[in-house]
């Protein structure tokens, strides 16, 4: 593997060393990096083995981030969004690649320096990521929606990897002029930060996949997970998903197990504040059918069970908060411009701080996620039969500005509550705040996507 000193000192991967890295990576992949190719076992996704995948993933992002530190920082301009760099990988390896076990294929790197410039903008130095991302096996998760994308987890907690469809990359090389303009005058937001955009191309089969930030640290047990849409057609989850150890359930399933998550005035009003201005740039955008997902761990549960919130649900590889800037849920609502190192903690883990009902200690992971569905004719199509069979009001698709009023409605009165101080302090009483209430307030310019 490479040497974990990557982390304690600079590594430069420059193109002089590209070669000598892609050596050390090659016998990491020997020694088991990737996992077995077992054909008759192994999970495919469009023909490809999860392992043959997993490693092309790998050895793709370490010779494009390799590559890239060669180039001179400058200013992004705007046509390095639309840029899109290949390289060819062989089996049989070439003068700057290593031989490897899978087939042939052919790796795309998309708008590769606006990329960098965002991945700085959230701190995360090029052997950080580079590390991150190939020096350990990857994790696949399970994912519950009907997307049928794959999902990766890096051994670090750090970044999620996941595959999305043709539609969906195409919309976000669309998005990102306008939506890191966004993110750079806000990067404390709950919309999903995207950090590398890419394609493998093999046996003529094309496989995307977007690196993005990791909303639920495997570091602390989950009790309770939900995707919540704020809609109440066909949302609860079925009973194959309950049997699972860790099921994702959905917004009826909220309403039957929770009376509100309740939050000090302050954070509560924080939290909607950016929830709020989070739902307009995506309305701007035409984005609807997105969700927040969210993770709830019960730090009573953890005390009964005799762990920390640091040790309950991970592998003890993550003492403390993550690396990436403004990546937790807790940094991701301040308005203050707090330093990261006071908002992580260890008694935190970057969550927030909540209570139940009944007053028991919760601490609240939370993200939006699902962004990349534009409001256009299938779409529409697909709400207009729905609407005629069920109530059109509670279905998913819906048109963006009803989607996010409904959305922040749900999120302000159901999901989200402020406690107030009473002369009862065993008791939680509740304001629905004017956030969510009026969610027309204009809080961003319109900004028009070119088609």
């Amino acid at each position: 593997m490479l040497g974990k000193d990557c982390l304690n000192a600079p590594c430069d991967f420059g193109l002089h060393s590209v070669a000598l890295f892609f050596r050390q990576m090659s016998t990491t992949m020997e020694n088991g990096m990737g996992g077995s190719w077992n054909t008759s076992r192994e999970k495919t996704y469009k023909k490809t083995t999860s392992s043959a995948l997993k490693g092309s993933i790998q050895l793709g992002i370490g010779y494009t981030v390799g590559n890239l530190t060669s180039k001179p920082d400058r200013d992004v301009l705007m046509q390095d969004f639309y840029v899109v760099e290949s390289v060819f990988l062989p089996s049989e390896g070439s003068n700057l690649t290593p031989a490897h076990h899978y087939p042939d294929f052919r790796f795309k790197t998309y708008a590769p320096l606006a990329f960098r410039y965002f991945r700085d903008l959230f701190g995360i130095k090029p052997d950080d990521y580079l590390y991150s991302l190939v020096n350990e096996p990857l994790i696949e998760l399970s994912n519950p929606g009907a997307s049928g994308s794959l999902f990766y987890l890096t051994s670090d907690d750090e970044f999620i990897i996941k595959t999305v469809q043709h539609k969906e990359a195409k919309f976000l090389q669309r998005l990102l002029p306008g939506y890191y303009m966004n993110l750079n005058q806000n990067p404390r937001t709950l919309l999903p930060k995207f950090y590398g955009l890419y394609c493998i191309q093999s046996g003529g089969i094309n496989i995307r996949l977007v690196v993005m930030n990791n909303v639920l640290p495997r570091s602390v047990k989950m009790h309770y997970k939900y995707d919540l849409k704020g809609s109440t057609y066909k949302r609860r989850a079925s009973r194959k998903e309950r049997e699972k150890a860790c099921p994702t359930y959905k917004d009826l399933d909220f309403q039957d197990m929770h009376e509100g998550l309740y939050f000090d005035a302050e954070t509560y009003n924080n939290l909607m504040k950016t929830l709020q201005r989070d739902c307009r740039v995506l309305e701007s955008f035409k984005i609807m059918d997105y969700s927040l997902l969210l993770g709830v761990h019960v730090l009573d549960h953890s005390q009964r069970e005799g762990g920390e919130p640091g040790q309950a649900g991970g592998d003890g590889r993550r003492p403390v908060g993550q690396r990436v800037l403004y990546s937790t849920a807790m940094e991701s609502i301040q308005g203050d411009g707090k330093a990261a190192e006071a908002l992580t903690t260890d008694d935190t883990m970057g969550g927030i701080p909540a209570k139940t009902h009944k007053e028991e200690k919760l601490l609240i992971f939370l993200g939006i996620i699902d962004i990349l569905q534009s409001y256009r004719f299938i779409k529409k199509l697909e709400h207009s039969w729905k609407a005629l069979v069920y109530d059109g009001d509670s279905v998913s698709v819906h048109r963006p500005g009803f989607y996010a009023n409904r959305f922040l409605k749900f999120m302000s009165t159901r999901v989200f509550r402020k406690t107030q101080r009473n002369t009862h302090p065993h008791l939680c009483t509740t304001e629905v705040d004017k956030i969510g209430q009026d969610p027309q307030t204009p809080l961003v310019e319109e900004v028009t996507i070119p088609y």
